[in-house]
C-alpha cells in the first residue's frame, strides 16, 4: 500500500491519474507489439516451469516506471517483474507490463499493458490496452467504465443480465504449479455442467474487462496478485459487476470474483461451495 500523503495535498483527480495512466499504457504497448516477433529470444521463468518472463516484460515495466515517476515523482510503484517503491503523495502505480505474457510468447491474441492508480489504499483509476486488438478499456472511481477501440466510437459499459446460472458464461485461469492446477481443474469440471460454458482467455486483466463489456457473464480465478486485478477489477464493478473475494472474504485473498448481479448470489455462493 503507498505511503499515506504528507502535508495537506489534496488527493489528485482520478482523470487526471486516468490521463497519465493511459499515456503511458500507450507508450508502452508500441514497445510491447515491436517486440513480439523476437518474444522468444529472452525468457527466463518465475515460479514454475511454466511460469514464464520475457526480456520485453521487463523493458514494458521499466518504461511505465520511468514515464509515470518523470510526471509524479512522489508516487510509489508496484510491479509485476519487481518494480516497487514507497512514496509520500498517497498515490501508488500498480503495473502489469504484459499480463497474458504465455499468449504474448505464443502469439495467441489475448495480452495487455495494466496500469492502476491507487489513492490512499484504494485504487482510483485503471487503464487495460489489449495490445493485439488496441482496444482501450478505462474506468474511474464513480465514472463508469469505457471502451476505446479502433475504428469504433467510445462506448460505455455495462455488464450482461443473465436470467439463472445455467445461462451464465463463465470465464477463470490457473495457476503455475501442478498440483494447484489439478484441483482447478477438477473445480471446472463441476462447475461446467451447471453454467452455460466456460472460456479461459489467458489474461486476468481481460477477462475481467470481459465481464465489463458483456462478452462473459461471470470470472473468477485463485492466487492473483495485485497487478493482475487492480485495474480490470475497477473497469468490472464500474459496468456493474458485483466484485468479490472467496466467502465474503476481500478481493484477491484468496480470490477475484467479477460476476454479473443478476447472478452474483447463486454464483458466489457456488464458487465458495466448490472451493471448500
Amino acid at each position: 500500500m503507498a505511503s499515506p500523503r504528507t502535508g495537506a495535498a489534496p488527493a489528485p483527480e482520478p482523470a487526471a491519474l486516468l490521463a497519465l495512466a493511459v499515456s503511458a499504457a500507450r507508450e508502452a504497448a508500441v514497445l510491447v507489439a515491436r517486440g513480439r516477433d523476437t518474444a522468444a529470444e529472452q525468457v527466463t521463468t518465475k515460479s514454475s516451469p511454466v511460469d514464464v518472463v520475457t526480456a520485453v516484460d521487463a523493458a514494458s515495466e521499466e518504461l511505465l516506471v520511468r514515464r509515470l515517476l518523470a510526471d509524479r515523482p512522489d508516487d510509489g510503484v508496484l510491479g509485476e517483474e519487481g518494480a516497487e517503491r514507497g512514496g509520500t503523495s498517497g498515490v501508488r502505480w500498480i503495473l502489469d507490463p504484459i499480463d497474458g505474457t504465455v499468449n504474448f510468447l505464443y502469439d495467441v491474441p489475448a495480452y495487455a499493458v495494466s496500469v492502476a492508480a491507487e489513492v490512499d489504499g484504494v485504487v482510483r483509476a485503471g487503464a487495460v490496452l489489449d495490445v493485439a486488438t488496441g482496444e482501450l478499456f478505462t474506468a474511474t472511481a464513480g465514472g463508469g467504465a469505457w471502451l476505446a477501440a479502433p475504428g469504433r466510437p467510445v462506448r460505455r459499459l455495462a455488464v450482461n443480465r443473465p436470467e439463472s446460472l445455467d445461462r451464465t458464461l463463465v470465464a477463470t485461469g490457473f495457476g503455475y504449479r501442478a498440483e494447484q492446477r489439478r484441483s482447478q481443474g477438477a473445480v471446472v469440471a463441476q462447475l461446467l455442467p451447471l453454467v452455460r460454458d466456460i472460456r479461459r482467455f489467458g489474461s486476468a486483466a481481460l477477462d475481467l474487462c470481459a465481464v465489463a463489456a458483456g462478452r462473459v457473464d461471470a470470472y473468477y480465478e485463485l492466487d492473483l496478485n495485485a497487478w493482475d486485478h487492480a485495474a480490470g477489477a475497477l473497469v468490472a464493478a464500474e459496468a456493474g459487476a458485483v466484485v468479490a473475494g472467496l466467502g465474503g472474504t476481500p478481493v484477491g485473498e484468496p480470490m477475484v470474483v467479477a460476476v454479473a448481479p443478476s447472478v452474483a448470489e447463486p454464483f458466489l455462493e457456488l464458487v465458495a461451495e466448490l472451493h471448500r
